[in-house]
């Protein structure tokens, strides 16, 4: 008796244990949860044809940061004592010296001295305009290509938002055709579109940014320039007193 009720316990377990295996060959392998990763390519080429605008445009902000960030470092470069050599040099008579003196510095504010003595001897209204004009043509030279780098930080965002606009009209549509609603369909399409929305506001950021700093750097040049022409002003009335 005992050891048929042992063998009927045998047989139960042996049979739940087959149960169980049979049940778990029939679940599949890809029921566990798959972990994907995206590269910055992989984000970049899922953005779509508006990508290629996008890329020329920060490309461009990074190619004339650098170069106004370069010539504006350069300009805003003078020897603290300039001032002091053009007025011993005036004071004793060399203009020549003083001319020379300019020549050998490379800065907007001592082309705009050189211009005032050259004028020496003429009437200081005379040499004041001759000076405030050299200035302005050097302010000029330096803001060159700063008005692209604003033109960008306004058109890289609102050609990003284009393109998510564009991805998403075209998003619906397909839903139209197809009349498939489901959250897979929308959510992959409409993150891929707005990448484009991302990198547009990532470039004007770095625009606006490199627009930002680099007007610093040439207010502090035209200071250095206007606290020069006031300093060579002086100078000439020095002599009369």
């Amino acid at each position: 008796m005992l050891n048929s009720v042992l063998l009927q316990i045998v047989n139960s377990g042996t049979a739940i244990a087959d149960t169980a295996n049979a049940l778990a060959a029939q679940i599949p392998l890809s029921a566990e949860p798959k972990q994907d990763s995206l590269s910055l390519l992989d984000l970049i080429l899922k953005g779509g044809f508006i990508m290629i605008p996008l890329g020329f445009l920060s490309v461009l902000t990074i190619y004339f940061f650098f170069e106004r960030f370069i010539t504006l470092r350069k300009a805003a470069k003078m020897d603290a004592n300039f001032m002091n050599n053009i007025k011993d040099y005036i004071i004793n008579g060399n203009r020549d010296a003083a001319k020379a003196l300019c020549r050998n510095t490379p800065n907007p504010a001592a082309r705009m001295v050189e211009k005032g003595v050259a004028r020496i001897g003429k009437p200081i209204k005379e040499i004041e305009e001759a000076m405030e004009s050299v200035g302005k043509l050097e302010i000029n030279r330096l803001e060159k290509n700063l008005s692209v780098l604003s033109l960008i930080g306004r058109i890289g965002p609102i050609l990003g938002f284009v393109g998510t606009i564009a991805g998403v009209i075209k998003i619906f549509y397909d839903i139209s055709l197809t009349d498939n609603i489901s959250i897979g369909v929308i959510s992959t399409g409409l993150y891929q579109k707005m990448i484009t929305s991302a990198s547009g506001l990532i470039i004007g950021l770095m625009a606006f940014i490199g627009y930002y700093i680099l007007n610093s750097m040439l207010d502090r040049i035209v200071n250095k320039m206007e606290t020069a022409a006031t300093e060579f002003i002086d100078i000439l009335h020095e002599p009369t007193k």
